[in-house]
């Protein structure tokens, strides 16, 4: 029941505490585009995506002023694009990469995701042309993003596939190397990537989706900073229910957000992705959160604990706030897209093995962390493998979003602007995994997935 203290509250929310939707997402089947022409499969593609998204960016605007919630990102996601590009043998994928951009721009949306390929047991049809069409797919288009998942819980990690993607990341910075490398914030490589994300740069739409549907991502660090800063000696316990409450409130806007959108689009509403989304404005930022709870810089001892009670107060508090709940939901730790993991980054507290640590135990992975330009593929694809396996054996969405600083080096920034921030680069270490990559092969699953 709405009454005028929820109603003041949730303004004070939105214009003091940085409250917003991060983004309302519609997926998008292209099963029904596949074709083994591929330039008739790119019209397809496009008059699909411009058929069903004609009114997304429309309805987001219509919503923000109904209800007075910002909506920060209009998206789109769409099926894993290698499945249409294995109809197409012999041709280029970039064609489909330059189909998805003309529609994202007819379209008017922030992001377009699912230049994707699932591989973690293997390579199929279509999947080894896209993967190696992704940096000059990435550095022609501008909306387009990419993801590819190289292991799961169920089959292992794909380590051939881990090693191809330490080359296919550095390339893809290479070829945006005049644009802040920017092609490689746009390429994430997951272990158990989850077929609802509404979250870039890993969106895509599963075979297992709808043929359409609409997700919404909630944000909101500043708010529940601001809420447990009023609980300064609160035991962990009560500052774990403050934060449940706060997560509940944030929530609930997006179950109203998504129900409405969902009815003005016709389209069924999909999931409700519950997690705490950072940006680099003052005051939006996990770290601070972390650092609210009593560490006094983010990257300390005691980060990881303080991240496991915040990711599971999270889920448990937004859980109960929609019976569409799915994504990724937690707490994201990008680090320049979040002030307070950069300024901890930039004074050496937090490192990439800290961070490294602190996504066992929160949504996704090494986010948005830039690394020095001279960084040898075989450590990105070491870097990735170690990721993966914490996915693996934890039953739990890992990925990598590294960016390659071409020609800059430790202590150096990149300037990406908007949500996407600027990033410090961090060190990385120099001893060779060169012999162990080189392997090839696949980590086996491990014993407990074993379950039927």
């Amino acid at each position: 029941m709405l009454n005028t203290f929820n109603i003041l509250e949730t303004i004070r929310m939105i214009q003091d505490q940085c409250l917003d939707i991060r983004t309302i997402t519609m997926g998008i089947s292209l099963l029904d585009c596949i074709d083994p022409d591929i330039d008739k499969a790119c019209q397809k593609v496009y008059d699909k995506i411009t058929s069903k998204a004609a009114n997304l960016v429309r309805t987001g605007e219509q919503i923000e002023k109904e209800y007075g919630i910002p909506i920060v990102n209009k998206r789109i996601s769409v099926t894993p694009i290698a499945i249409l590009a294995a109809a197409c043998p012999n041709e280029n994928p970039v064609k489909f990469a330059r189909a998805l951009q003309k529609a994202a721009d007819t379209c008017g949306v922030n992001f377009l995701g699912g230049y994707s390929a699932l591989v973690h047991k293997g390579f199929s049809a279509g999947d080894l042309e896209l993967i190696r069409s992704i940096p000059e797919a990435l550095a022609e288009t501008s909306n387009v993003c990419s993801s590819v998942n190289i292991g799961s819980t169920r089959s292992g990690i794909n380590m051939d596939a881990a090693a191809l993607m330490g080359k296919i990341v550095r390339q893809t910075a290479e070829l945006t190397a005049d644009n802040q490398c920017i092609g490689a914030a746009k390429l994430v490589i997951f272990c158990n990537a989850v077929e609802d994300n509404p979250f870039m740069a890993g969106a895509f739409h599963g075979i297992g989706e709808p043929d359409c549907e609409i997700h919404v991502g909630v944000s909101g660090p500043g708010v529940v900073r601001a809420a447990i800063a009023k609980y300064p000696d609160a035991s962990i316990d009560e500052i774990a229910d403050v934060i449940k409450k706060t997560a509940f409130k944030i929530t609930r806007m997006g179950q109203l957000v998504g129900a409405r959108a969902s009815q003005m689009l016709d389209v069924p509403f999909g999931i409700v992705d519950l997690s705490l989304a950072p940006t680099p404005a003052v005051g939006d930022s996990v770290a601070h959160i972390l650092e609210g709870i009593g560490l006094e810089c983010c990257g300390t001892h005691g980060t990881t604990a303080a991240l496991a009670l915040l990711n599971d107060a999270v889920k448990k508090g937004g859980v109960m706030a929609s019976s569409n709940v799915g994504g990724l939901s937690g707490a994201f730790i990008p680090v320049s897209e979040d002030a307070g993991m950069i300024d901890a980054a930039v004074n050496g507290t937090l490192c990439i093995e800290k961070l490294e640590a602190m996504t066992a135990v929160c949504s996704v992975g090494l986010d948005m962390i830039v690394v020095p330009g001279d960084i040898p593929a075989d450590t990105i694809s070491a870097i990735i493998a170690d990721e993966a396996a914490i996915g693996m054996v934890n039953n739990k969405t890992t990925a990598v979003r590294l960016i390659p600083a071409i020609g800059k080096k430790e202590g150096d920034m990149l300037e990406f602007g908007g949500l996407l921030g600027s990033g410090p680069v961090m060190p990385v270490n120099q001893k060779s995994a060169s012999k162990f990559i080189s392997r090839g092969g696949r980590i086996p699953a491990p014993m407990h997935s074993i379950k039927n």
